[in-house]
């Protein structure tokens, strides 16, 4: 018997600012429009690991007024009433959402699958397989599908995800999320084997997240089924910038997979896919530094960009000034990054601590550097 064809509408969430990757990452092009690593931008990159399971139609930009424009330059295949401009950061849930309320007049028993546009996979294969399992599980009922990263190690900056036993569609059922642990925590989680990161992908049918939002999101469901009522219409653009700011600024984690989760493992239907395809979320110099070495290990871990090199007793730095001869003696586990208008230098420990530059200028009004 041939199975019924599932239409696949993936969701690309591309509205933060990066601000830990400043001074590159600014607001009109920020971290998930850089190239980063390789040729391609990190949007550039997710629409591409998907592109094989869903048309250029079918895929949806969530982002903001300023990156717009680069988003159109960098995605030309795509139609410019499928990137949608928040007018006000309103995180995950309330972004998710407007996709599958816009969706669900369309096609509601299609299936979504939601993804930050900052992240890396390197075993695309493995991703692909990993993500049509997961279409599947989603579209046989209302599932939801989180995609889970094997640790292989005690990570204190991801929320992890608990599985349970084993379903018969070869997913795991979700006992429970849990935030990002101290490191004693991460320790345990990863010694006793049943816990994954969590990747921030998840995958559901449309009617299934219109549901869960109705129920668990109320005040916000109804906000955005107003907005996405008017999608295609002149009311559109208006409806939005007047309603979607009414929105609860709150993460589809604690706004659905939280208070589906205390259901219990039986009932929530919430699956988990443990995999491994090389994944990682870049959230700072120091993870793309790590990234790079663990890719293309060095006998010195320095990561340099520039127009010329010298290093003597130099280890472990990372350091960008492209159009610069850079000669680094003595130092190690340096972060140095140069644009035309600032200069960053910080530690690969301290590296975390680089949005709080952003916040300073956003404070100072310095508009011209953020």
């Amino acid at each position: 018997m041939k199975k019924e064809k599932i239409n696949f509408y993936p969701v690309i969430l591309a509205g933060g600012r990066g601000t830990r990757f400043w001074p590159l990452s600014r607001k009109r092009r920020a971290k998930q429009l850089l190239a980063l690593d390789g040729s391609q931008t990190m949007i550039q990159q997710t629409v591409h690991r998907v592109q094989t399971l869903a048309q250029p139609n079918q895929f949806w930009i969530i982002t903001n007024d300023d990156c717009c424009g680069e988003i159109y330059r960098q995605l030309p295949r795509l139609l410019k009433k499928q990137v949608v401009a928040e007018p006000v950061g309103r995180n995950t849930a309330p972004a998710i959402g407007l996709a599958a309320f816009i969706l669900l007049r369309k096609d509601p028993n299609a299936v979504l699958g939601l993804f930050p546009s900052d992240q890396v996979v390197r075993d695309k294969d493995a991703f692909r397989k990993t993500l049509k399992q997961g279409i599947e599980i989603a579209a046989s009922g209302e599932n939801i599908v989180v995609l889970g990263i094997k640790p292989n190690r005690p990570e204190t900056g991801y929320g992890y995800i608990e599985s349970g036993d084993l379903a018969p569609n070869g997913a795991a059922r979700v006992r429970r999320f849990t935030e990002k642990p101290n490191a004693e925590k991460a320790v345990e989680f990863l010694q006793a084997g049943n816990y994954s990161w969590n990747s921030g992908m998840f995958i559901w049918r449309v009617r299934t997240l219109t549901n869960a939002l109705r129920e668990h999101l109320p005040k916000t469901a109804a906000i955005l089924e107003k907005i996405g009522a008017t999608f295609g219409t002149s009311k559109f653009t208006a409806t939005l910038r007047k309603l979607y700011p009414k929105c609860e600024n709150i993460s589809i984690d604690y706004a659905v997979l939280e208070p589906r989760s205390a259901k219990g493992e039986q009932a929530s239907n919430i699956f988990c896919l443990p995999a491994d395809f090389g994944w990682n979320d870049l959230g700072s110099w120091t993870a793309l530094h790590e990234h790079h070495t663990t890719k293309t290990p060095s006998q010195d871990s320095n990561l340099i960009a520039s127009d010329g090199i010298f290093t003597l007793h130099a280890q472990g730095n990372y350091i960008h000034a492209p159009t610069k001869f850079v000669a680094v003696v003595g130092v190690q586990d340096l972060v140095i990054v140069e644009t035309e208008d600032a200069i960053l230098i910080t530690t690969r420990e301290r590296s975390q601590d680089v949005g709080k530059i952003v916040k300073h200028l956003d404070e100072k009004k310095l508009k011209k550097l953020v």
